[in-house]
């Protein structure tokens, strides 16, 4: 299994951090959810963080099956559709934003 990380960095409006969740929840996530191949989409959302790292507000991770599966996912018409957001996410809700992406493979344990 992959995990592909979205990890958009930076800083919220202030007031804004309800607004944002309840945008990306309504219109993101309803995308993030259809990308093909994607076994599992989660939405993670900054609480509490070190004091000299970067402020990182919002993660998507979307797990995949293998190499192949996630390309089917990032050509996929709904991630095309949610990039297209983007701008409007940035410009409503951030002051300043970083997005960076990240391919994980992933190990689970369970005792």
């Amino acid at each position: 299994m992959i995990t592909r990380y979205a990890i958009f960095g930076g800083t919220v409006k202030p007031g804004k951090e309800a607004e944002m969740r309840t945008w990306v929840t309504e219109n993101l996530t309803p995308l993030w959810r259809k990308f093909a191949c994607a076994e599992e989409v989660r939405v993670l959302y900054g609480m509490d963080q070190d004091p000299d790292g970067p402020t990182i507000p919002l993660i998507l991770a979307i797990t995949y099956a293998d190499r192949n599966a996630m390309e089917k996912g990032v050509t996929s018409p709904a991630r095309h559709a949610a990039k297209a957001l983007l701008p409007e996410l940035y410009e409503r809700f951030y002051d300043k934003v970083e997005l960076w992406h990240y391919l994980m493979e992933r190990e689970q344990y369970f005792d």
